[in-house]
């Protein structure tokens, strides 16, 4: 009787200052959103705190109950102001292609609503084998499970939590609003510098 095949290795990765710097295209969002509403942004400032849900950082400068229809005229725009003003970060593309050379898939999962986040990586060239949208921290667990993934990559501090709930080895990268001691004390088990180590790193942990 022929043993069945092992399932292919699954590696989740976070969008925003993980495997895209977002911060250009973001701003010139929200500057947009400013301009068409009225309402002062500190753009600069929103770019530093990337990666919780958009209705957090709409809860800065908007009303309460503005936040539903700002975040959608947020979005609307978001194709034209933010997608082409987005490029990959350093060794993204290398990451990802290292996971699938290996023979295993690659899913993206991200509190970025997903049709933006696929449009990001149609526009970059990036193709991983699922992109997961809509879902932040702690929620994250749920598609990584979903989908079997053992490693999950992010910047975040909520990218840790949502990798441990899930049981995945938590892989931290130090490109984003968070350092490198903050995502250790998070519980991170490995945290490298970039996605520029993640290969050497992904070999080891293959081999």
């Amino acid at each position: 009787m022929t043993a069945a095949p092992a399932p292919a290795l699954t590696v989740g990765f976070d969008l925003d200052m993980t495997l895209i710097d977002s911060r250009p295209g973001i701003r010139a969002c929200w500057v947009e959103l400013s301009a068409r509403t009225g309402t002062y942004v500190d753009a600069d400032l929103v770019v530093t705190r990337l990666g919780p849900p958009l209705e957090e950082e709409m809860a800065y400068w908007f009303a309460a109950e503005e936040i539903p229809a700002m975040a959608d005229l947020y979005r609307e725009i978001y194709p034209e102001y933010a997608v082409t003003g987005t490029l990959a970060m350093p060794g993204a593309r290398e990451a990802i292609t290292a996971v699938q050379a290996a023979g295993g898939r690659v899913i993206v999962v991200t509190a970025k609503w997903e049709p933006n986040a696929k449009l990001h990586m149609r526009h970059l060239g990036m193709a991983p084998d699922a992109v997961i949208g809509n879902l932040w921290a702690e929620r994250k667990a749920e598609a990584l499970r979903e989908h079997g993934a053992s490693v999950y990559v992010g910047d975040h501090v909520g990218d840790v939590r949502g990798a441990r709930l899930a049981e995945a080895l938590s892989v931290a990268v130090a490109t984003g609003p968070c350092s490198a001691a903050e995502l250790t004390e998070a519980g991170a088990d490995v945290v490298l510098d970039d996605l520029n180590q993640f290969g050497e790193w992904f070999a080891d942990y293959e081999g």
